[in-house]
């Protein structure tokens, strides 16, 4: 179950959601994309392993994680239960107590944001609710209880917009000019509240985009896929994808594939890949 909030948090958050249930795998990869997630775990203990080469951690009350630059994999239980909410890249800055650069790459617990009392009375009101709807609402409820204001937030999110409208293919410099202040101003304000530098936001952006036009049912010309987007050429490509995925295309085609035909028309048929 999810729902668009109501203002102003729709400015800030795509969806809450709400989730139950045994997932299709027991390990998710999911790629790098120009969104950030919020969960309150009301389950058993899931983890995470945010990196090749970096241990996974087990979160019990649920996790902070804002935009990635890398794939990170997500193990959850044999029964989840959880809230949580699909938020736009800068969407977290007025819920964070920190620089969102602090947590790139590096999810951490709720508490470690919340504090621990306050999530946990949270997790309580939300366990004893009268059903998904219900829940949903205790928690626009805090999110609206804990909205602050953030400087730069008008900026940031405006420039955003245009690198999502744009699909990532803009010219930052363009961006710096007609927003009338300096790129080293941009960028630490993105640095700020997304975690990112507007770079690597557009470069994002391009990418999902493209991965989310193909039809994974149908032949995928590669060649032409990749000359659409704006990429140089197809090996340049083929080397952002084993950068955001770490799959050469044809493998993550063959995954997706795989995943349709064990899981049709599953929620989760997209980004998410089995990590098994």
């Amino acid at each position: 179950m999810s729902r668009v909030p109501r203002p102003p948090l729709n400015g800030l958050i795509d969806d809450l959601y709400y989730l139950e249930g045994t997932p299709p795998y027991a390990r998710l990869t999911l790629p790098p994309a120009p969104t950030a997630l919020l969960v309150v775990n009301l389950g058993a203990p899931f983890r995470i392993r945010a990196g090749t080469g970096i241990g996974t951690a087990e979160y019990a009350d649920g996790c902070v994680v804002t935009m990635a630059t890398r794939a990170w994999e997500f193990g959850y239980p044999h029964r989840t239960r959880s809230v949580g909410a699909h938020v736009k890249p800068w969407g977290l800055a007025p819920f964070l107590p920190m620089p969102a650069a602090e947590l790139c790459d590096r999810p951490v617990p709720v508490e470690q944001v919340w504090g621990r009392a306050a999530v946990a009375e949270l997790r309580d009101r939300l366990a004893a609710a009268d059903g998904p709807h219900d829940m949903l609402t205790l928690f626009e409820q805090e999110l609206m209880r804990r909205l602050s204001g953030t400087t730069g937030l008008d900026l940031v999110r405006h420039t955003s917009s245009v690198i999502s409208a744009t699909g990532g293919a803009v010219a930052i410099g363009d961006l710096s000019v007609a927003a009338g202040v300096s790129s080293t101003h941009l960028t630490r304000r993105f640095r700020e509240l997304v975690g990112v530098t507007p770079k690597r936001l557009a470069r994002t952006q391009r990418f999902t985009a493209t991965v989310f036009a193909l039809d994974p049912d149908g032949p995928v010309d590669w060649a032409e896929l990749a000359h659409d987007a704006g990429y140089f050429d197809q090996a340049h490509f083929g080397h952002e994808f084993r950068a955001f995925t770490g799959l050469t295309p044809t493998r993550y085609l063959d995954v997706r594939r795989q995943f349709r035909r064990d899981h049709p028309g599953h929620a989760m048929d997209g980004w998410p890949l089995p990590a098994d």
